[in-house]
C-alpha cells in the first residue's frame, strides 16, 4: 500500500444561476478536481484566498460585484492561476475589458466542461515557454451573434418578449420563433 496523497488540482467555480453551478462542479469533479464554488464576488474572493485556485471559471454577469471585478481581485491573489470568463452576452469589448483585467480566456454559454477543459488545457501549454503552438481563430457565425444579441435585448428587457421585439424591430411571433431555436454553433 502506498502513503502517497495524490494532489488534485483546485478549480472555483463563480455562478449566480444555481443549477448550471452545481452541473459544472459535478463535471470537474468526475475529472478529479477539488471544487469550491461561489454564487457572488466578495464569497469567491474570500475562498480564493483561502486557498488558490488553479482555475478560476467567472459568471461576468453577476448581481453586486461583478465578473470583471471579480478577476480583477483574483488576479491580485494570484498570477498563476488560469481565470476563463463565461458570459451568455459575449462581445468583443467586453472580452477585451475581461482579458485587459487578468482574464485568460473567454468563452460564451452555453458552455460545458469538455469546453471549459480545452480552454484551461490551451491556457496551460501556453504558460509552458517555447513551445509552439497554433492556435486556430475561431469566428461566431451571423446566426450566433445574432442570437447573442437578441439574448443580451432580452436579459436588459427581463424577459419581457413585447418589449424586446419592440427595440429590436421584429414583430413578437418572429422574435418567439427565434427564441424557440437552440443557439446556434459558433
Amino acid at each position: 500500500m502506498s502513503n502517497r496523497k495524490v494532489v488534485r488540482q483546485r478549480a472555483l467555480v463563480v455562478e449566480d444561476d444555481d443549477v448550471f453551478r452545481t452541473q459544472l462542479c459535478r463535471a470537474l469533479e468526475r475529472r478529479q478536481w477539488s471544487v469550491q464554488q461561489a454564487a457572488e464576488g466578495p464569497e469567491a474572493i474570500e475562498l480564493a484566498e483561502l486557498s488558490i485556485p488553479d482555475l478560476a471559471i467567472v459568471d461576468l454577469r453577476l448581481p453586486g460585484m461583478g465578473g470583471l471585478e471579480i478577476v480583477e481581485g483574483l488576479r491580485k491573489i494570484s498570477d498563476a492561476t488560469a481565470i476563463i470568463v463565461l458570459t451568455g452576452y459575449g462581445s468583443i469589448a467586453t472580452a477585451l475589458s475581461a482579458v485587459r483585467l487578468g482574464a485568460d480566456d473567454f468563452l460564451t454559454k452555453p458552455a460545458d466542461a469538455d469546453q471549459i477543459m480545452a480552454v484551461y488545457e490551451k491556457i496551460e501549454s501556453d504558460m509552458i515557454p517555447l513551445q509552439e503552438s497554433v492556435h486556430e481563430p475561431t469566428v461566431a457565425t451571423l446566426g450566433r451573434v445574432e442570437w447573442e444579441h437578441i439574448q443580451r435585448v432580452l436579459g436588459d428587457c427581463n424577459g419581457n418578449i413585447s418589449q424586446a421585439a419592440r427595440l429590436l424591430g421584429v414583430h413578437r411571433r418572429s422574435l418567439q420563433r427565434k427564441l424557440a431555436k437552440y443557439p446556434p454553433r459558433k
